[in-house]
């Protein structure tokens, strides 16, 4: 037989041609894809981001004593190091996920031959390295894309490939325990778990170190599905899938057959830790720094879900939880007498006292599942009123904690505005910090803050600042200057005192706001003028809009939060100083570098001697006869607080008795209260209960017997007397100031007396 040379020769050189064309092919689509020529195949992480992945890290927020309080983020990851991981974790992972980890370079063959032959029926072909890969592109998912992602088949090609390549990088570039601690710090474990570190916090309330054999199981368990797999949602499939893994140690010589069989038979105890956005001190504050951080973060380019900072804020916790047990006891003795008195009736109520008709159906229309029914069903009223009307199971607030119960969502919008609301702030007057930050009587069922958010009428709380102007610019007025309580008109406005009309006696200005009698301040109201007033205001610290065209401010018409008036009072006590409350004082970066240190802006509002003389008078609301603050049985500031101490104070209550106030300062430390309903229209029928004095002065009184009963605060914030300047400009001896202690009132005559709107 004779052979063709010709056609031999051409076959060969053909085959030579499909070889070398086809590793060229393959070189010059690993070239391409290196570059990701013409934007084709998207971008492969550098060697540089291989030795520094940017995970989302979540920030953190601690308290001035180091206390960490919460974190923000979209991601809840903090890193751990390998010699922080179990080594039960580490054998489960490896025995699950690549049991040839020590052995390959980032590819196993073998693996891939093996998951390719089974057609995935006994587990996959990537390795641990190659899952990393895959992390660190789902972290970069935009930037990994490219034109050749939008075709299927050509999309999964260079997905692999890339997997393939970045995990040979990696293999080159970290050790195999570094590969396990990064591996372990990208993963998500579902229930918001991003990271080994709040996976052992999440589902264990463990460091990673603690995890034992079983539990390291059930998280390994958790990386094939999260969601099918969790402990707190699928616990037989958790259990399963634990068993598996536990299995999977056994067979590759973890465990003896006796230990997994043991480990197998346990219970999955799962104990949720504090890693919610809700947990944690200070949760309303948090939310309200939050706020204020991003702000910042858009101005520096920071980003404070991702860029794991570490954020230093002025709130003592020691502080914060006097202060939130204050808070809740005043609510939790004071939400009964409210029941009481409205029991059979609603306590939503217009001007005239008659119940308003449709309020909650208004209310109803601001709640979260209207708006979401809204997007669901349109104007399809009929089937939004349905479902409103429709009896579910929930859990709700109570007094004693939260209980499951039925009950329709219009029902519990009925039920969540017979509650009283709360905001307490405490600060140092001399450095502008916040010490402590209530918004509120829960955050988890009430999260709208109080504080800051929460803008009420003051009624006689604002009324130091109309004294202030008035001491300041009418010539001759001292804290001893005598008015006459009579009716004062400005323009066609003639208001009563709280009593229904005027003694016609004489009083110093300092009994004046003792007493919170209308008729004087509206007298110094009509002598400086309003647009004093308002400049008066913003100097010490209101940054609300004010009515300039209404006289009836020096009443306290307008609305005020907490966060500002307070600013008010504190500066009375720092000699005029008029420092913005601060909240954080440092921020640092993922490696402890500081970024940022932030002082407080000082201002000179008003003189020294200015600023004592309204102390002076201010100390009247609690040391005087009839003083607000000191005429109601059973509510007034107790002796263990008084003695040897200094306190200036006001009371506050607004018309139809909406809103209560207290503002009171010592030397070193000045704290302010609002209590009330959730609304305006939620109010007490009567002065008796929904004053300032029995509505929010015991709050502010709990506290102080906390504090100056706490061994370590007591001592950082001492009784003591106020600073009086070296000069005083005017003589403050009023004559006939006596302690309150001498008379006190019974409830009969306090429904009388009071005089604080």
């Amino acid at each position: 037989m004779r052979i063709d040379r010709g056609r031999y020769y051409g076959w060969v050189r053909g085959l030579w041609f499909t070889f070398w064309g086809f590793w060229l092919t393959v070189v010059l689509y690993f070239v391409a894809l290196s570059y990701n020529f013409l934007g084709l195949f998207g971008e492969i992480p550098s060697l540089e981001e291989l030795a520094n992945p940017r995970n989302e890290l979540a920030s953190e927020i601690y308290s001035a004593d180091n206390v960490l309080m919460g974190k923000y983020y979209r991601e809840n990851r903090t890193l751990a190091k390998y010699e922080e991981l179990s080594p039960y974790l580490i054998n489960a992972l490896i025995a699950t996920e690549d049991v040839r980890f020590e052995e390959h370079s980032g590819i196993d063959l073998r693996a891939l031959l093996r998951a390719v032959m089974a057609r995935g029926n006994d587990g996959g072909g990537s390795t641990l390295s190659q899952q990393l890969a895959k992390n660190l592109f789902r972290l970069r998912q935009r930037e990994s894309e490219g034109t050749f992602h939008k075709v299927p088949v050509l999309r999964t090609l260079v997905t692999k490939t890339k997997e393939w390549v970045t995990s040979v990088k990696i293999e080159r570039n970290y050790t195999k325990k570094e590969i396990i601690e990064l591996y372990l710090n990208t993963v998500e474990f579902g229930s918001n778990a991003f990271g080994i570190n709040t996976a052992s916090r999440t589902f264990f309330d463990k460091n990673p170190s603690q995890l034992n054999v079983q539990e390291s199981a059930m998280l390994v368990g958790l990386l094939k599905a999260p969601s099918k797999y969790s402990p707190y949602h699928e616990k037989k499939n958790a259990i399963e899938r634990r068993n598996v893994v536990l299995g999977q140690m056994e067979k590759y010589g973890f465990l003896s057959a006796e230990q997994s069989k043991h480990f197998q038979a346990q219970p999955l105890v799962p104990k949720r830790g504090e890693e919610e956005h809700t947990a944690g001190i200070a949760p309303y504050f948090r939310v309200e720094a939050q706020k204020w951080l991003l702000d910042w973060g858009k101005r520096e380019g920071r980003d404070i879900y991702k860029d794991g900072l570490r954020i230093y804020t002025t709130i003592d916790s020691k502080m914060q939880v006097l202060a939130e047990q204050a808070v809740i006891e005043h609510l939790y003795n004071h939400q009964q007498v409210f029941d009481a008195v409205w029991r059979g009736r609603n306590p939503w109520i217009d001007d005239k006292g008659y119940e308003i008709k449709d309020f909650i159906q208004k209310e109803a229309k601001k709640s979260e599942r209207y708006r979401k029914l809204v997007e669901r069903f349109g104007n399809d009223k009929t089937k939004i009123d349905q479902i409103m009307n429709t009896p579910t199971r929930m859990r709700v607030y109570t007094l004693q904690g939260e209980k499951d119960t039925t009950m329709t969502p219009m029902d519990s919008i009925r039920y969540y505005k017979r509650f009283l609301q709360a905001g307490f702030m405490v600060m140092e007057p001399q450095t502008g910090h916040v010490k402590a930050w209530v918004g509120g009587a829960n955050y988890k069922h009430f999260k709208y803050d109080h504080v800051y958010l929460g803008k009420r009428q003051p009624g006689s709380t604002f009324k130091p600042i109309i004294y202030t102007a008035a001491l300041d610019l009418a010539k001759g007025y001292t804290p001893c200057s005598q008015l006459k309580d009579e009716p004062v008109t400005i323009g066609d406005w003639t208001p009563v005192n709280s009593s229904g009309g005027w003694s016609g006696a004489y009083m110093n200005l300092r009994t004046g706001i003792a007493t919170s009698t209308n008729s004087i301040v509206v007298r110094l109201m009509k002598t400086i003028g309003i647009a004093n007033a308002v400049s008066y205001a913003r100097e010490l610290g209101i940054k609300s809009p004010l009515d300039s065209t209404s006289a009836t401010i020096c009443l306290g018409t307008s609305d005020v939060n907490i966060f500002e008036l307070l600013s008010v009072y504190a500066t009375f006590a720092n000699r005029g100083k008029h420092i913005d409350p601060m909240f954080i004082t440092r921020i640092e970066d993922r490696n402890g570098n500081v970024i940022k240190d932030f002082t407080p802006i000082i201002t000179q509002s008003i003189s020294e001697d200015l600023a004592y003389q309204m102390t002076f008078m201010l100390m009247g609301s609690t040391q005087d006869v009839n003083a607000t603050s000191t005429t109601v049985a059973n509510y007034g500031i107790g002796e263990s607080i008084m003695k040897n101490n200094e306190i200036a104070a006001k009371t506050g209550t607004t018309q139809y008795n909406a809103d209560a106030w207290f503002m009171g300062y010592t030397q070193n430390l000045a704290s302010g209260v609002w209590v009330g309903g959730d609304t305006w229209a939620t109010r007490f029928e009567s002065i008796a209960y929904g004053q300032g004095a029995v509505m929010a002065l015991p709050v502010w009184a709990k506290f102080y017997e906390k504090l100056y009963a706490h061994p370590e605060l007591s001592r950082r914030y001492p009784k003591t007397t106020f600073e009086k300047p070296e000069e005083i400009s005017v003589e403050l001896n009023c004559g006939a100031i006596r302690p309150s202690r001498t008379r006190r009132a019974t409830p009969e005559r306090e429904r009388m007396k009071v005089n604080d709107k």
